[in-house]
């Protein structure tokens, strides 16, 4: 039997201490394995930079095998760790409280509507998009993706961080501050979880039914939903193949260059991404229907490709305006997926061409609407419209 003890600075409680005076082995971080009183004799294994390998020593002890861990085992832990070669039966946890829920309880913020990211171990970029996407995110950190990191990354959106350092542990310390503040320079403790948060919409209205992001109603919105100057809109029809092929979701980064009117980047938001709208002509209408919507999205006021500069690396991109050296731009910073959309039949090929590397493919879309006449109906069409796409292999 493989006991997991999850440690949240808390005194231990009966059966931790029973498990752990009875054990063959225990395993954990070396910070785990000085916080508690291990027995006489006993043998450790000290997680470190190999978990497999410190695995493959307790799997092979004869005997009872305690685990010691943070917090919660089972948010993030090395419960999956574990349970990718132990069965269930084999395993009892005790977990503790995790450092994510003591970091809201020492905020004084309800988190059933927060989004809980991870940059241990993985791409810091998703963690960012996350944070600048959705007023309410938990960050667990890691060196070289910490409180000054994401500070960094987060310059110039209107988010607050609380850094909450040695969460239940002696020395604790909770700091509320701008990103610029925390990028500043100053040294954190690496025990650390941040949370980002919108103060504007700290506190939602709505009470929900679900944990975490909820979902918007519906996608490729009709036209009418957007304030736009004579019809300059994407149409639905063809916001629906754009949104299908960028897949704007959670932890991405989307670029809506020529953005118009704004619905493509709207919509994007409204499905989880960050997303960076840029408009060279009279952006009224796209800063209208970004706040009519609640949505956080940057609109930067400039033409493309020179308003390209400086802007955080995208993961998607659409190009609705602007010339073939806008897409070579975009080409120039590789994002994951690329879509175009385009009017006029002479610009198909280069653009096709610029974009080999993503293995595009071209789509004329032709649709009719159907509007009532006198004693019956009539198809009225759109104006057709091309739309390349691609993705890197």
């Amino acid at each position: 039997m493989i006991t997991v003890i999850g440690l949240d600075g808390s005194p231990l409680g009966a059966v931790a201490q029973e498990r752990l005076a009875g054990a063959t082995l225990v395993m954990g971080g070396r910070r785990h394995l000085r916080e508690v009183p291990l027995p006489a004799g006993t043998s450790v294994v000290a997680l470190r930079d190999d978990p497999a390998e410190a695995l493959r020593q307790v799997l092979e002890v004869e005997g009872p095998v305690v685990v010691l861990a943070s917090g919660d085992p089972g948010f993030f832990g090395v419960l999956r760790l574990l349970r990718e070669r132990v069965p269930a039966d084999q395993i009892e946890v005790l977990p503790g409280v995790s450092s994510i829920a003591l970091a809201f309880a020492r905020a004084g913020l309800p988190w059933d509507d927060a989004v809980v990211v991870s940059a241990h171990g993985r791409d810091p970029r998703h963690a960012v998009a996350a944070c600048r996407a959705h007023p309410k995110v938990a960050v667990l950190t890691a060196q070289g993706a910490g409180p000054a990191e994401l500070g960094a990354a987060l310059a110039g959106v209107e988010r607050r961080m609380c850094v909450v350092e040695r969460a239940g542990l002696e020395g604790e310390r909770v700091t509320w501050l701008t990103p610029g503040a925390a990028a500043d320079g100053r040294d954190w403790d690496p025990l650390n979880v941040v949370l980002v948060v919108d103060p504007a919409r700290a506190i939602g209205g709505d009470k929900g039914w679900l944990a975490g992001r909820l979902q918007p109603a519906g996608w490729a919105l009709p036209e009418d939903r957007f304030e736009h100057r004579g019809g300059m809109v994407t149409k639905p029809e063809v916001r629906a193949l754009v949104l299908a092929r960028l897949g704007p979701r959670l932890g991405d980064l989307v670029w809506d260059v020529g953005a118009g009117s704004g619905s493509v980047a709207v919509e994007c938001a409204r499905l989880g991404a960050a997303v960076v709208a840029v408009e060279k002509d009279d952006a009224s209408h796209l800063e209208a229907n970004v706040k009519a919507y609640g949505v956080d999205v940057q609109v930067v006021h400039g033409a493309a490709p020179a308003a390209l500069d400086g802007l955080p690396q995208p993961v998607a991109v659409f190009v609705g305006g602007g010339g073939l050296d806008v897409v070579h731009a975009v080409v120039a910073r590789r994002p994951e997926r690329l879509v175009v959309t385009l009017t006029t039949l002479e610009r198909v090929v280069p653009v096709i061409d610029a974009l080999r590397a993503w293995s595009p493919e071209a789509v004329l879309l032709e649709s009719k609407r159907l509007q009532p006449l006198a004693g019956g109906s009539r198809l009225v069409p759109t104006n057709p419209v091309f739309v390349v796409s691609g993705a890197l292999p």
